[in-house]
């Protein structure tokens, strides 16, 4: 057993020297002999312990409980007391001070030597805990520390995106909305060219033919700045659910009437409407960007001279819109990208497009708290089923 510098806190002067000559048979040294709380905590400050035993009932005003609390908070000195009472209460009081072992008294030589390791032994297991909780509490620190700066700078940089973001949509609408202008005088020009062709001139067709293309050249061009500035809005959260009352044969002519006018594969659009209330509510400008999109893809993507259905019914608040062409189809391999920006599959082939438009859709019908879904088979077509809450 390693040797020990051991202070005897004990008020009976026998038991003390019996204590003391079996501590010194086991080659540990005894510091001092104390018969008070008082005059151990004095020994204790002014000498190298290593171990108390302390006896629980002593004279003075310090008992042996009170002066090991004391010890406990001044020192951090492992304690053993020595007890003559092993009732409850006693041994309550004991485990209160969280003591390091305890000795009933009388006690044997082997058991003395037992608590003493075990004393020695729960001392050194606690202050190795203390050095493990204290580094770790150190550790915790300095990380949390650390997640705060990084926390600080992901803020710094969130900020300056957020920044450049909004910069970025009002260059992208500045722009968009300055291109609108020239492409309506463009287009009223290509538009006015057209009639004046229409009479006796030399260069009648030409002037037709090229006039057209300028006219679909321009509406390609709209169509694109449309969709971008759909996007900046978009991006800066700036896309709100505006509903409002509006008739649906009106609004459905509508559509159409522009899906048709760029129908160049003279495709045949053929409507069904069941149950179709005669005025609806829900936001127009949301809904006009779905159908003339999926609209337009159906008949911009169908065979020549082929027919696209468009069915309509209202039911239990719940527009369901279906759209299903004869066209090239989608790779089902490629349908999980379908709603991404500027997604085109790999068999469109040399037709022309954006690859926003059902990006654009997706957006709408989600602010519109919509579905949609897509069953499609490459070179047999596709179908598109929308379903959006109205009023």
């Amino acid at each position: 057993m390693l040797a020990l510098k051991i202070l005897i806190v004990e008020d009976d002067n026998v038991s003390a020297l019996l204590l003391k000559k079996a501590l010194e048979k086991n080659h540990h040294e005894i510091i001092g002999i104390a018969a008070t709380g008082e005059e151990a905590l004095e020994v204790l400050g002014e000498n190298d312990v290593s171990l108390v035993m302390m006896d629980i009932n002593l004279g003075g005003e310090l008992d042996g409980i009170k002066t090991t609390e004391i010890i406990n908070e001044k020192y951090d000195i492992p304690v053993v007391y020595l007890t003559a009472s092993s009732d409850e209460e006693t041994l309550h009081k004991i485990a209160g001070t969280n003591p390091s072992a305890y000795v009933i008294k009388p006690f044997n030589i082997r058991e003395l030597n037992m608590m003493i390791e075990l004393a020695i032994f729960k001392d050194k297991k606690e202050k190795e805990l203390q050095k493990l909780n204290n580094e770790l509490e150190e550790k915790v620190r300095k990380r949390t520390a650390d997640l705060n700066e990084a926390n600080k700078e992901l803020k710094k940089a969130l900020e300056k995106e957020r920044e450049i973001g909004e910069l970025k949509s009002r260059i992208v609408q500045n722009v968009s909305h300055g291109f609108k202008t020239p492409l309506t005088s463009i287009l009223s020009s290509a538009q006015l060219l057209q009639i004046y062709a229409e009479k006796d001139h030399p260069l009648k067709q030409k002037l037709v033919k090229h006039s057209k293309k300028i006219e679909n050249s321009v509406r390609s061009l709209n169509s694109l700045l449309t969709s971008v500035l759909f996007f900046g809005k978009a991006d800066a959260n700036k896309i709100d659910y505006k509903p409002s009352r509006f008739f649906t044969a009106a609004f459905f002519n509508e559509v159409l009437d522009v899906v048709k006018a760029n129908n160049d594969n003279e495709v045949t659009i053929r409507t069904s409407f069941s149950k179709v209330p005669k005025t609806v509510k829900s936001d127009t400008e949301l809904l006009y960007q779905v159908f003339e999109n999926l609209l337009s893809n159906a008949v911009k993507y169908s065979k020549e001279k082929g027919k696209v259905d468009f069915s309509v019914a209202v039911e239990d608040g719940i527009m369901l819109a279906e759209i299903t062409d004869d066209g090239i189809g989608i790779p089902e391999q490629e349908q999980s990208q379908l709603f991404e920006r500027f997604f085109r599959a790999k068999n469109v082939g040399i037709t022309e497009g954006s690859g926003l438009g059902l990006s654009i859709v997706k957006k709408c019908v989600d602010v519109l708290k919509g579905e949609i879904s897509v069953e499609s088979e490459a070179g047999k077509g596709s179908k598109f089923v929308v379903k959006i809450p109205i009023g």
